[in-house]
């Protein structure tokens, strides 16, 4: 079982000289207590399931290639991009560029985007949803155009670069991970089954991830597509109260509904208790 850690929170005391200290801790401390993956979301604000929008929030892609540096085999990504925030192609390049310097270890975690009130403020425009979804295909098909070996351009309803050049190529082959986040029945897990090499769950209890992974493995019956070619990650909430024992009676009842990667996050800021606990997790469970 795969083992990661999503950094959702960077309001460690002593204000934004102590961000730097302390997720360099972080990134070491993960790398060298087992952890399979570190994640930060692409957020400009905190969202408000963590905390109100003015706590300090990092841009993710920067915030990654500062992890990358930190770190020589821990995997990297976001968790997830929202689709409206940048242009597909400038995206790929971006997420290229962290596969290049992390020396292969990047996913390119992406979805439909959902915080409003982040885009209003910023003066993103938030189209409605539908468009939202055309938009993410095209961006998917876009960011596989500069992965392969073809720099034609693209013609969509919503996008149409001239020319998919892309140099230097991606370290991970055929390209990075590509995960798209959401349990979306109708199109969010189709998008998985046509085009993504994970998927990203909440865990919502046994009945709720069971219902959405068999979603899936009907959309990929109808895509053709192997369910067993998808790596199945899922995301879970630690806090003040939990422990490893419990942490690790979930995860092997995680894995018996075939997920393969818990990713784990935080009410507050890492600290020494929540690293410490996710690492002495991954060592418990590592041969699982």
């Amino acid at each position: 079982m795969r083992i990661g850690y999503t950094i959702a929170r960077f309001d460690w005391p002593g204000g934004p000289a102590a961000i730097r200290p302390n997720l360099l801790k972080l990134a070491r401390t993960a790398e060298d207590g087992g952890l399979y993956s570190l994640w930060v979301m692409d957020h400009f604000w905190q969202i408000s399931v963590n905390g109100p929008a003015e706590d300090p929030m990092l841009e993710g892609y920067t915030a990654l290639g500062f992890l990358a540096a930190a770190t020589e085999r821990v995997t990297l990504g976001t968790m997830v991009t929202g689709v409206t925030y940048r242009n597909p192609a400038i995206l790929a390049k971006t997420a290229t560029t962290l596969d290049v310097l992390s020396g292969g270890r990047a996913y390119f975690g992406i979805g439909a985007a959902w915080f409003q009130e982040e885009h209003e403020g910023f003066d993103v425009p938030f189209p409605p949803v539908k468009e939202r979804f055309e938009r993410l295909e095209e961006a998917i098909q876009i960011a596989n155009g500069m992965w392969s070996d073809s720099d034609a351009g693209y013609q969509g309803k919503h996008y149409s670069p001239g020319r998919l050049l892309n140099i230097p190529a991606a370290i991970s082959s055929p390209r990075p991970k590509l995960l798209i986040g959401g349990g979306g029945e109708q199109k969010t897990l189709r998008f998985v089954a046509r085009y993504a090499d994970a998927c990203n769950l909440f865990d919502g209890g046994d009945e709720f991830v069971t219902h959405k992974l068999d979603v899936l493995r009907g959309h990929c019956e109808a895509e053709g597509r192997d369910f067993d070619t998808i790596e199945k990650t899922i995301m879970s909430r630690l806090g003040p109260d939990s422990t490893v024992k419990d942490a690790v009676s979930r995860i092997e009842r995680l894995r018996e509904l075939g997920l393969t990667h818990v990713i784990f996050g935080a009410p507050e800021a890492a600290n020494d208790r929540y690293l410490g606990l996710v690492t002495e997790i991954a060592s418990q469970t590592a041969d699982l």
